[in-house]
């Protein structure tokens, strides 16, 4: 049997059992065990429309909301989608002091995990081709530490312990000696930590996002589980030995990731995005240092884009200012990518498309587009003008296996950052005794 094939049996074969398997102990079951047990929540053989489980209104039960040290608090609602998985909306960031919350982003989720295999016998769409929103796994609370296991009503599947909400260390938020080295201004940050795992096939996907005191938020997939083992036929040089000798070759493949990101800064519909380059010059002849010039475009018409060397894109609000009168931002900041050139879709790094609803996945989209939209997200950049932008940001892996990603492997994490620029005057953080250095500092602080 064909490779993918064999992979979407196995799935078809688990959904039969799966209602007997989750009447009986869904909500207490841990991850399966054993180097080919079936996936737990397998995904029906034919995608449908997306099942949203919670209503619009953001219930209760379906809001975040955490205050950090510092005190800065983030709110926000979540949702499960049966295709997309976890769907955060209505995030918003209100920093110590503000009289009210600041409306960051509207909507933001994973959007495609596309693995195609180096020998070209399998190509995977994980979302919408594979079963990763019935994929949700039930977590333990020591896999959450210091936080709450939320229970997620998955259609077709049952009650599954699968949202972790806690807060977790990162280290320094902030550190600066005084010039006479009198004093030290320093605090540790912790961040709002929020995540599933969903199992597709062998592959287990950590989904994280993580909100700092800063404004700063981070999404990041976390690669881990078990190689396949039904791909161990590289023997081309498409592979890697695994265990005793060179018998046995991984296949290498890559993960490329996606997510999907509607901002609404401040509530706007009217957000714009910029891009910028800067240009290093070098030295002159004549003695003095090179010179760097930045430039700043508009854009104003959907967009392809590729990361290079000291460029970056950042999403504007339409309306908000901080209280310097700087148009609030926030800037796209793009992890280490192996961006990979085998597809349209996954040949840039950011898209930049006109919102439309049924433009939600970014390849293998079942949005009900019209049927000569096209079904990836590389049609959609067809030189419409930008109004009301939806963000995609695509991160790649070129997972070339090793010995020690046997068994289980250790997580392989790929994503990005969204970092504020302008959305507060200074730094949220800022201690009291320094509020008043707004601007140029002052000397011998």
């Amino acid at each position: 049997m064909p490779i993918q094939l064999h992979r979407r049996a196995r799935r078809r074969g688990a959904v039969l059992t799966a209602a007997a398997l989750l009447g009986t102990a869904a909500a207490a079951a841990g991850p399966a065990t054993g180097a080919t047990a079936a996936p737990s929540v397998p995904r029906p053989p034919t995608p449908t429309r997306p099942v949203v489980q919670a209503p619009p209104d953001c219930s209760p039960a379906h809001r975040i909301t955490q205050k950090l040290d510092g005190g800065t608090t983030w709110r926000m609602c979540w949702r499960y989608d049966t295709d997309a998985g976890l769907t955060l909306d209505k995030v918003t960031f209100q920093p110590r002091g503000a009289a009210a919350p600041i409306k960051v982003l509207a909507s933001a989720r994973l959007a495609q995990i596309h693995v195609p295999y180096d020998d070209g016998a399998a190509e995977y769409d994980d979302l919408t081709g594979a079963g990763f929103g019935w994929g949700l796994q039930n977590l333990k609370p020591f896999e959450c530490p210091g936080g709450a296991v939320t229970t997620v009503k998955v259609p077709e599947v049952g009650q599954i312990k699968g949202l972790c909400t806690t807060t977790r260390a990162r280290g320094h938020a902030y550190r600066m000696a005084s010039d006479n080295g009198t004093k030290v201004w320093q605090a540790q940050g912790k961040d709002l930590l929020v995540y599933t795992v969903n199992k597709v096939g062998w592959y287990e996907y950590i989904s994280e996002w993580r909100f700092s005191a800063d404004g700063t938020i981070a999404a990041n997939v976390g690669a881990t589980g078990s190689l396949s083992p039904v791909d161990y036929n590289a023997t081309d040089g498409r592979g890697w030995p695994i265990g005793k000798g060179a018998r046995s070759y991984a296949t290498s493949h890559a993960h490329n990731v996606f997510w999907k990101l509607d901002f609404g800064l401040d509530g706007s519909t009217k957000d714009r995005i910029e891009q910028f380059d800067s240009t290093v010059t070098a030295p002159p002849a004549n003695g003095g240092g090179p010179t760097v010039k930045t430039k700043r475009t508009v854009v104003t018409k959907e967009l392809a884009g590729d990361a290079k060397n000291m460029r970056w894109w950042r999403v504007v609000s339409g309306t908000g200012k901080n209280a310097d009168g700087h148009a609030r931002s926030y800037e796209i900041a793009p992890g280490h990518t192996d961006t990979h050139a085998g597809r349209g879709f996954t040949k840039h790094d950011v898209y930049f498309t006109q919102a439309r609803a049924c433009e939600k996945f970014a390849s293998n989209n079942i949005g009900d587009c019209a049927p000569n939209a096209g079904d990836s997200v590389d049609k959609w950049v067809n030189g419409e003008t930008l109004t009301k932008p939806s963000v995609w940001v695509n991160i790649g892996f070129h997972h070339i296996a090793r010995d020690e990603d046997q068994q289980p492997m250790p997580v392989h994490w790929q994503g990005f950052q969204l970092a504020p620029r302008d959305v507060t005057a200074m730094n949220p953080l800022t201690p009291p005794d320094l509020a008043s250095q707004n601007g140029q500092p002052d000397l011998g602080s």
